[in-house]
C-alpha cells in the first residue's frame, strides 16, 4: 500500500532506541526523509550509517536551550511536515511519595518542552496546509500502571494537551494523535520488567510471563508493530483521523 509521504520530512525524537528507533525505520521504508533525534546523536549514526534519507541531531528535552536549538536547526532546514514526540519514561515510584521536584523536573521534559518543540515546527506545517503530529504516550492514561505514578500522571496531561490542539489545527490540514503502547518489547520494558522483579522479590522471567498471561494476545508487542499505527498516523491515508488516541497493546486494556 502506498501511503503516499515518499518525500515527506520527519523529526523522530528518542530514535536511538526502542520505539523511536523503529517508528524511524518505518518511516525511511516509506521513502520519508528521517531526522532522528537523540541525547547522543553517535548512538543513532552508529545503527544508521549506511541508511539513506536519515540526519541525526542531538537534543536533549530535559533542556530548554538545547530544545530551541533544534527547533533553529529544524527551521533552517525548512522545517518538518511529520512530528513524532517521543520522551523518554521516568523511574518507577509510587504516588504517594513522589517528590514535587520530581513532578516538575519530568512534567518539563516530558510535556512542556515537547509543547514547545510542537508550537515551533507547527506553523511550517499550517502554512504548507498538512502536518501530522503523532505522540507516544503509554497505556497508562487509560489504566494507571502501579508503581508508573510520574508516568501515568504526565502523560494524561499530554494525552489533554493532544486533543486541544487536534480541534484548533484540524482545519489548517494538520492531524494531531496519540499512540499508546501496551508492553513492547523494547530496554524501557524490560528496565521495567527488571525494576518490578527487584520490587516483589520474584525473577524477571516469572515477571515477564505474568505480564504475558494478561494480555489477550499472549506476549509482548514487537517494536515494529507498534511502529506501523505511527507511521499510517503519519501518512496521507490518515487525513482524517485526528484528535485520537490508539491503543496498541495486544488486547491488554480492557475497558471499550
Amino acid at each position: 500500500m502506498d501511503l503516499k509521504i515518499a518525500g515527506k520530512r520527519a523529526l523522530v525524537m528518542g530514535a536511538s532506541r526502542g520505539l523511536g528507533r523503529a517508528v524511524a525505520e518505518g518511516l525511511l521504508a516509506e521513502g520519508v526523509e528521517v531526522i532522528a533525534v537523540s541525547r547522543n546523536a553517535d548512538t543513532i549514526k552508529a545503527w544508521a550509517k549506511d541508511v539513506p534519507g536519515l540526519t541525526a541531531l542531538s537534543a536533549d528535552l530535559s533542556d530548554l536551550a538545547s530544545v530551541d536549538a533544534l527547533i533553529a536547526a529544524i527551521l533552517a532546514m525548512g522545517g518538518v511536515d511529520i512530528l513524532v514526540n517521543n520522551s523518554g519514561g521516568p523511574a518507577p515510584g509510587a504516588a504517594a511519595t513522589a517528590p514535587r521536584g520530581d513532578w516538575l523536573t519530568q512534567f518539563e521534559a516530558m510535556a512542556a518542552n515537547l509543547f514547545h518543540l510542537t508550537a515551533g515546527l507547527l506553523p511550517g506545517m499550517k502554512d504548507r496546509k498538512w502536518g501530522r503530529i503523532v505522540t507516544i504516550a503509554s497505556s497508562g492514561v487509560e489504566q494507571p500502571i502501579p508503581n508508573l505514578a510520574l508516568s501515568n500522571g504526565i502523560r494524561a496531561a499530554v494525552v489533554g494537551w493532544s486533543k486541544t490542539l487536534a480541534a484548533e489545527v484540524a482545519a489548517d490540514g494538520v492531524t494531531v494523535n496519540i499512540v499508546m503502547p501496551g508492553r513492547i518489547q523494547t530496554t524501557r520494558v524490560a528496565e521495567l520488567d527488571a525494576a518490578a522483579a527487584n520490587r516483589t522479590g520474584s525473577t524477571v522471567d516469572a515477571v515477564q510471563k505474568a505480564s504475558a498471561a494478561a494480555i489477550p494476545a499472549g506476549r509482548y508487542g514487537r517494536p515494529e508493530e507498534f511502529a506501523a499505527m505511527v507511521v499510517f498516523l503519519a501518512s496521507d491515508l490518515a487525513s482524517y483521523v485526528t484528535g485520537s488516541r490508539l491503543r496498541v497493546d495486544g488486547g491488554a486494556i480492557r475497558s471499550i
